[in-house]
C-alpha cells in the first residue's frame, strides 16, 4: 500500500519484491526483483545529485526498455513525478511537453531547445554502494503527467497520483485474476497509460514478470510470443489487424496464453473474432481514458463476454449514461458516458477551467456516446465529436465502420464527415483490405447499400494501405478531417 515502509520501489508491489524472482526483461537483458530494486535505488540517487527533489518532475524520453521503467520508478522513489515523452517526437513537440510539465531533468536523448540537464541512457547508474532510503510515498503525491494526443487542441498534461495508479493496477489485477505465475508481454508504447498500467503496474502488483518489446512488428511479435510464452498481452486494434493479415503459415503457440486485451480504440467484433479463430486467442475488449488512469470497463476473461461491448464497469468504478442535462437515460438508450471512482485524474495541469469542464460533481464526462444494457455491459456508439450531421440527421461513424467490417475482405475502416454545401456533412470512408482480396470500392459501396439506409452509405470509399494514426495508435480522424477541409 502507498506509504508502507517496505523496501519495494512500487508501494503496492507484490510478494516477489526484493527477491530473486524473475521480474523485468527486454530484448537486451533481464532483471530479478532484487536487481531491479538495486538499479532503481542507484538511479534515484543519481537524480538527486542532478538536483531533482521532492515534488519535481522528470521527463523520460526513451524507447520501450528496462531503462525507461527504471527511470520512472526512480522518480517515484525520491518523491518526484515522471512525464513519459514519445521518443519519436520532433524537437518542437518534445520541447512543448517538457516546458509545459515543468520538468527539471530529461532522461534519454537530448532535445534541442529544452534547456535541461540531460542524462543519457548509457549514463544511467545501475549500482550504488549504499543507496539512500526511499521516501515514503503518500497516496496523494503526483506520480505521472501523461499527455493527451492533442486531437482536440494543444496536448494537456493529465495529473495522476499514486492512489490513482494503485487503484488502477489492483483493479486490473483482480479483473484478470493475475498471480505471480503470470507473464505479461509489453509491446504498446510506455508513454501511454494502457501499457504502463495493464502490462506493467498490474503484473508488478502481484509479483509477476514482464517482458518489454521496443516496438511492434507483426512477424517479430509472433516470434516473441512463441519465444517468451507470456500468459497475456495488451494490444490496440491495429495490432490485431496486422496479426489477422499475416500469411496462413504464421502460427502462434498459445498454450500458455490465457488471454489478450484490446483497448485504446474501438475494434469491430469481426476483427476480434477473426483473430480468435485464426490464432486460438481469447480476446477481451476494454474501454477507458487517460483521464481515468486507463480502463473503466472490460469484458471478463472468465465469464460472459459480449462481442460488440467493452464489458461492465471494473470493480470500484461506476459508469452512467446521461443526457445533455446530466440525467440518467433509460437502459438501452444512447447518451454520454460518465465515469466515477478512485481512478479519476487530479485534473489537467495548469488548466483549471478545462478540468472543471470535464469533471462535474465527481463524474468524468468522456465525450463518448454509449449504451448500457440490462446487465451493465457498455457498448460504445461513437465519439460525440466524431458524429456526422447530414441534413439534420445524426450519423455515427462507428455504425458505418461496423457494417463495413462485415464484408469478408475488410480489415479496417475509418469514416469521417466531409463538409457539404447543401447537407452540411456527408460520410466518407477509408478502408484497408485483407491482402490479395481484389475487392473494389464499388463492391464495398454495393455492400453498404445492402445493409445501411441511404444517408449512412459513404459518398466515397478510398481503399488505402493503412489508416492514419496518432502517436498512441488511434485512428487520427482529426487529421482525416483536416485533409478533407483542405480540399473544400
Amino acid at each position: 500500500m502507498p506509504g508502507s515502509t517496505s523496501p519495494t520501489y512500487i508501494p503496492w508491489c507484490g510478494p516477489a519484491a526484493g527477491t530473486t524472482a524473475p521480474c523485468l526483461r527486454d530484448e537486451r537483458r533481464a532483471l530479478t526483483y532484487a536487481e531491479l530494486e538495486q538499479e532503481v535505488a542507484a538511479f534515484g540517487d543519481q537524480l538527486r545529485v542532478t538536483g531533482v527533489g521532492d515534488g519535481d518532475v522528470v521527463a523520460v524520453m526513451l524507447p520501450n526498455s528496462i531503462e525507461l521503467l527504471v527511470a520512472i520508478l526512480a522518480t517515484w522513489r525520491i518523491g518526484a513525478a515522471a512525464t513519459p515523452v514519445n521518443p519519436v517526437f520532433t524537437a518542437r513537440e518534445a520541447a512543448y511537453q517538457i516546458a509545459d510539465s515543468g520538468a527539471k531533468v530529461l532522461v534519454g536523448m537530448p532535445v534541442e531547445g529544452a534547456g535541461l540537464p540531460t542524462i543519457g541512457r548509457a549514463e544511467m547508474r545501475r549500482n550504488a554502494a549504499s543507496p539512500s532510503p526511499a521516501l515514503p510515498i503518500e497516496p496523494s503525491r503526483l506520480a505521472l503527467l501523461v499527455y493527451t494526443s492533442g486531437s482536440t487542441g494543444a496536448p494537456k498534461g493529465v495529473m495522476l497520483d499514486h492512489s490513482n495508479l494503485e487503484a488502477m493496477a489492483t483493479q486490473m489485477a483482480r479483473h484478470f485474476a493475475l498471480t505471480a505465475d503470470d507473464h505479461a508481454l509489453l509491446v504498446l508504447p510506455l508513454f501511454h497509460v494502457n501499457s504502463l498500467c495493464v502490462t506493467f503496474l498490474a503484473p508488478m502488483a502481484v509479483g509477476a514478470q514482464v517482458t518489454v518489446l521496443e516496438r511492434f512488428a507483426p512477424r517479430s511479435f509472433v516470434e516473441a510470443l512463441n519465444a517468451y510464452a507470456p500468459t497475456y498481452f495488451s494490444g490496440v486494434p491495429t495490432i490485431f489487424a496486422h496479426l489477422a493479415a499475416l500469411p496462413d503459415d504464421i502460427r502462434i503457440d498459445a498454450d500458455r496464453l490465457r488471454f489478450a486485451v484490446c483497448g485504446a480504440a474501438p475494434a469491430t467484433p469481426e476483427l476480434l473474432a477473426r483473430c480468435e479463430q485464426r490464432f486460438g486467442l481469447s480476446i477481451v475488449e476494454g474501454y477507458g481514458l487517460t483521464e481515468a488512469t486507463c480502463a473503466s470497463a472490460c469484458n471478463p476473461v472468465d465469464g460472459v463476454r459480449k462481442p460488440g461491448t467493452v464489458g461492465p464497469a471494473l470493480d470500484g468504478q461506476r459508469i452512467r449514461i446521461v443526457d445533455d442535462e446530466g440525467r440518467d437515460v433509460p437502459t438501452g438508450e444512447r447518451g454520454e458516458i460518465v465515469i466515477s471512482g478512485p481512478t479519476l485524474m487530479r485534473g489537467y495541469l495548469a488548466r483549471p477551467d478545462e478540468t472543471v469542464a470535464t469533471i462535474h460533481d465527481g463524474w468524468l464526462h468522456t465525450g463518448d456516446v454509449g449504451v448500457l444494457d440490462e446487465d451493465g455491459y457498455l457498448r460504445i456508439v461513437d465519439r460525440i465529436k466524431d458524429m456526422i450531421i447530414r441534413g439534420g440527421e445524426n450519423l455515427y461513424p462507428k455504425e458505418i465502420e461496423g457494417f463495413l467490417a462485415t464484408h469478408p475482405a475488410v480489415l479496417e475502416s475509418a469514416v469521417v464527415g466531409r463538409p457539404d454545401e447543401s447537407l452540411g456533412e456527408v460520410p466518407v470512408a477509408q478502408v484497408v483490405l485483407l491482402p490479395g482480396s481484389g475487392v473494389t470500392a464499388d463492391d464495398l459501396l454495393a455492400h453498404c447499400r445492402q445493409g445501411l439506409t441511404k444517408i449512412k452509405v459513404p459518398v466515397t470509399i478510398d481503399i488505402v494501405d493503412a489508416l492514419p494514426r496518432n502517436a498512441v495508435g488511434k485512428v487520427d480522424k482529426p487529421a482525416m478531417r483536416r485533409a478533407l477541409m483542405a480540399l473544400v
